[in-house]
């Protein structure tokens, strides 16, 4: 059984209210502005994704990334999880991203998670997406019992949660 409706339609171009920024599925040709975005900030996502995902590793290369964006690429396609970059408005920078996953721990129909940039941390641009994406969440998608990583509960609580059997 799929987490997704067969009929579902992902999201493919979400504005950021208040912003020019806006969302839209990551692809494998946003490896030249995914990779300096992930790597600037990369202790603070450590901190963040590193203890549940390995993500990302000091020694992430170029490659790896643009390896690991062709996944993520190939998995929207086929609606088993999705990454959305977060992207100005002529899509040069990347700026931050959003992942809908299906669940890994019990207790939820989707797990969601998000971050951005170094620069961009604790900004006007953070809080309007922080105010976005369960919005978002709750009226484009299909799910009951979404779960907002790292805002809901914490990366250490979600890791502590009995994994889906």
């Amino acid at each position: 059984m799929s987490w997704l409706p067969d009929d579902f339609v992902h999201p493919v171009h979400v504005p950021v209210p208040g912003t020019s920024l806006h969302l839209r599925p990551i692809r494998e040709s946003d490896t030249a502005i995914d990779y300096p975005a992930v790597m600037n900030s990369r202790e603070r996502l450590w901190e963040a994704f590193g203890p549940a995902w390995g993500w990302p590793a000091e020694t992430m290369t170029y490659e790896e990334d643009r390896v690991d964006l062709l996944r993520h690429e190939r998995e929207i396609a086929a609606h088993e999880s999705f990454n959305y970059a977060l992207l100005n408005e002529d899509e040069t920078a990347l700026l931050g991203c959003v992942y809908v996953d299906p669940p890994e721990r019990t207790g939820s129909d989707a797990e969601v998670c998000w971050w951005v940039v170094d620069e961009l941390a604790g900004s006007e641009t953070e809080r309007a997406l922080d105010a976005l994406v369960p919005r978002w969440i709750a009226t484009a998608w299909p799910f009951r019992r979404p779960r907002h990583i790292g805002h809901d509960l914490t990366w250490a609580e979600w890791l502590a949660l009995p994994p889906v059997p």
